[in-house]
């Protein structure tokens, strides 16, 4: 079969591998769609993923299940699914509790938790094995359009699922990106809650496309934008702002039009840092800030939810498999408008 490899530091390649064999406990899924993201473009370059080389990518995967296990009860031969990537161990304290995106065995605290694509083999190939609990139905939902959930979806829901406590009417979210996530989590946001947001992107059809989409006010990006913030909300700032960049403008605007006792959800993965000091030229009191690798079955299963709904749509790009590499380069440079997914 093929698979997108992971060859070389910042290099891809479309190799033939072995179908994949099951064990007991496992599907053996036709892939249908996988989902490229900019965490694929961070594996082939960090230093500190050198070992996945050899591996196939892909954590965003949608497919139909062609051989099961023997010891698999819950899918059936011709399903559709959609692949929960990380892979959990079901016992230990946090899956037990429902945060399997935090599983004391695979999610080490210095460690990348392990899934398809994230150090097992990934979705971008002709068939991919997986245990069969890690997989949900798509009930008739397109699976191209669908393979980004698994993670451009999963994520901003884990996000804003952590503070809808505190999207109420009157309050104020602020969206910073508008990219693969960033453009699933406006629509999240609008879906669950009747709070103002406030989108920003420095891409202005990114920033169309909120406006058309559930922001109430889109903005582009500047170095002003925390200013414009405080302006729109009268001095008090954005009750809820969720960072889809994780670059140091955006954190800076984070920081800077953050309300007193806000949530700051930095899902992003740039190169910034938080700055602040600990008395008044510092965050305001009482500000909550966290951060999430994905998200957990239960927000698996809500995001799967609204996309049922029609309450979501992902911009999907399509490539075929073996153009994985012009996927890639057009992610890089900034020419996809929403998410690409190879279909096999």
């Amino acid at each position: 079969m093929r698979a997108v490899t992971y060859v070389s530091p910042g290099e891809i390649d479309i190799i033939e591998k072995p179908i994949p064999k099951i064990e007991p406990d496992e599907v053996l899924l036709e892939v249908l769609g996988a989902g490229v993201c900019h965490s694929d473009l961070n594996i082939i370059r960090s230093p500190r993923r050198r070992h996945l080389i050899g591996t196939t990518l892909g954590h965003e995967t949608a497919g139909r299940v062609v051989e099961v296990g023997s010891a698999v009860t819950t899918v059936d031969v011709g399903e559709e699914v959609l692949s929960f990537g990380l892979k959990f161990c079901d016992r230990c304290r946090e899956c037990l509790a429902g945060r399997q995106n935090q599983c004391m065995v695979i999610a080490h605290r210095r460690r990348d938790p392990l899934g398809h694509g994230l150090g097992l083999d990934g979705g971008m190939a002709d068939y991919m094995a997986i245990r069969a609990q890690q997989l949900d139905s798509l009930g008739g939902l397109d699976p191209v359009a669908c393979a980004p959930l698994c993670d451009a979806g999963r994520t901003p829901m884990r996000a804003i699922n952590s503070v809808r406590d505190r999207l109420l009417p009157d309050a104020t979210v602020l969206v910073l990106g508008l990219g693969g996530l960033g453009h699933v989590g406006l629509q999240i946001v609008r879906a669950v809650s009747n709070s103002r947001i406030i989108a920003a992107d420095i891409d202005e059809q990114k920033v169309a496309f909120a406006a058309e989409h559930g922001a109430d006010l889109a903005l582009i990006s500047s170095e002003d934008t925390a200013e414009r913030v405080m302006d729109e909300t009268d001095g008090w700032g954005a009750d809820v702002v969720l960072d889809f960049v994780g670059n140091q403008a955006t954190m800076d605007t984070a920081v800077g039009c953050i309300a007193t006792g806000g949530a700051i959800r930095s899902v992003g993965l740039g190169e910034g840092a938080f700055t602040f000091g600990p008395r008044y030229n510092g965050l305001p009191w009482g500000v909550n800030i966290d951060r999430f690798y994905g998200g957990n079955r239960t927000d698996m299963r809500h995001v799967l939810g609204l996309a049922y709904s029609g309450a979501i749509n992902i911009n999907v790009v399509r490539y075929d498999l073996d153009d994985a590499k012009k996927a890639f380069d057009d992610l890089d440079n900034g020419r996809v408008q929403g998410r690409a997914v190879l279909v096999p």
